[in-house]
């Protein structure tokens, strides 16, 4: 009896071991860079549980950019809703397994008010409308507005409901009139036909609403508040999540701006940016919500420089990756946010000789795509991270253990021109006053 009992102890004893060993153990991960479609920069933002990446690259001599698909190392160009001179991208993570997807695109047409519209934050802005595009079969079609010139596409469930936000054609008096933005916006559904759905309010005492996530139970995140410049700001007053086509307030983490939920999984966990206190710049931290527990601010990698970050993607085991940066983006690095700490990514790929800007987005096997700098051409590229699994602390070169140290620590990381504009775009900053 005393030999089966200190069996079983002995067993026991393991087991608790491995489980431990396994929860602290560190997921390592093996990078590959992906082509372009010429250009010099590129960016992963989607990757779905087929392991297809979605994201934008830019065209041979870098002024025109395309929305793109990874299925292998080699980009597709989805193309453009205009001509040779005009640009696409896709914003937000495609979780859609069919092969549909959404994103936003420039037409032929010069903007009859002369806005610049959302899209301008994201891809040049060359006069033109902008609105949402939805690509199957090869093919790329415009979705409806509702009634204005312009709209955008976001988020893309499996049963093809695309969320975004589209003008009407209501000269919204609370648009900012410093900007180009004249028109009232309002959070549309589209279904992958090309139809639309349905409109998502604003909350109670805001004029504009915007919709960026919807997951496969149909619920819907985005944000309410003024027209502004219907880029973030105060059109990001408040961030929401509707369901059955009603706003609920998520709450904040100090600010009245830059509320934006990023990604919602089939959990209903949020992710997302928020301002940290009260005005309009951009001074903005990751959080996490959920139904139980409210908004929560996550933070920035600790790293003593690092003031900004932002959630991007999170998958069914809430995991989260995103950006963590240094004031004016000299610095920024992607991280993973797990177990209740967030890690710099770059210390977590044995091998890679380039440094991971920011991620975007991670499947349910924990595959990531993000955007990343080569270390031998300089170019900013799009990067697949895939988890090494029964990877061992001890397999791990003693080199890789000091890089690990020396990339956490580093502080001369300056970033180029290039790659700061990459992140700019990615954030939705580029050409936007963002320190106002």
């Amino acid at each position: 009896m005393k030999i089966l009992f200190l069996r079983c102890f002995v067993i026991a004893a393991t087991l608790l071991a491995v489980i431990a060993y396994g929860e602290n153990k560190q997921t390592n991960y093996k990078v590959a860079n992906l082509d372009s479609l010429g250009g010099t920069t590129s960016g992963g933002i989607g990757i779905n549980n087929r392991g297809w990446i979605t994201g934008s690259s830019n065209l041979d001599g870098d002024q025109i950019v395309h929305a793109a698909l990874w299925k292998s190392e080699s980009p597709i160009d989805l193309g453009t809703l205009g001509g040779p001179n005009t640009s696409s991208s896709i914003l937000w993570p495609i979780k859609n397994k069919r092969g549909v997807i959404s994103g936003i695109s420039q037409t032929d047409e010069l903007d009859p008010l002369g806005e610049a519209w959302s899209c301008s934050a994201f891809i040049p802005n060359i006069g033109h409308t902008c609105v949402g595009f939805v690509w199957k079969d090869g093919e790329m079609n415009p979705l409806p507005t509702l009634g204005g010139s312009n709209g955008f596409a976001a988020g893309i469930n499996k049963f093809g409901q695309i969320v975004g936000w589209a003008e009407n054609t209501v000269h919204d008096p609370t648009c900012n009139p410093l900007s180009t933005q004249k028109l009232q916006f309002l959070a549309v559904v589209w279904d992958s036909d090309q139809n639309l759905i349905q409109t998502l309010p604003p909350l109670q005492g805001d004029s504009v609403s915007s919709a960026t996530e919807i997951n496969d139970k149909g619920q819907i995140v985005g944000i309410s508040g003024a027209c502004d410049r219907a880029v973030g700001r105060l059109s990001a007053a408040h961030a929401v999540i509707w369901e059955d086509g009603s706003p609920t307030d998520l709450g904040n983490i100090g600010g009245n701006a830059w509320n934006t939920p990023m990604a919602i999984n089939e959990s209903g966990e949020v992710v997302g940016f928020a301002n940290v206190a009260q005005g309009t710049p951009f001074n903005a931290h990751a959080f996490r919500w959920t139904k139980n527990d409210g908004i929560e601010d996550i933070g920035t990698l600790p790293i003593s420089e690092h003031r900004i970050s932002q959630a991007l993607g999170i998958n069914k085991k809430g995991q989260i990756v995103g950006i963590s940066c240094a004031p004016g983006f000299v610095d920024c690095r992607a991280f993973l946010y797990e177990n209740g700490e967030m890690t710099d990514l770059n210390t977590m790929v044995p091998g890679y000789t380039g440094f991971l800007v920011f991620a975007n987005d991670i499947n349910d096997s924990g595959e990531i795509t993000g955007g990343a700098i080569d270390a031998d051409t300089g170019e900013a590229v799009t990067f697949l991270a895939t988890p090494i699994h029964g990877h061992h602390e001890d397999d791990v070169a003693e080199s890789f253990k000091t890089t690990r140290a020396d990339r956490h620590l580093k502080k001369d990381l300056a970033l180029s021109e290039r790659a700061r504009q990459m992140i700019l775009q990615r954030m939705g900053l580029a050409g936007v006053p963002w320190m106002e």
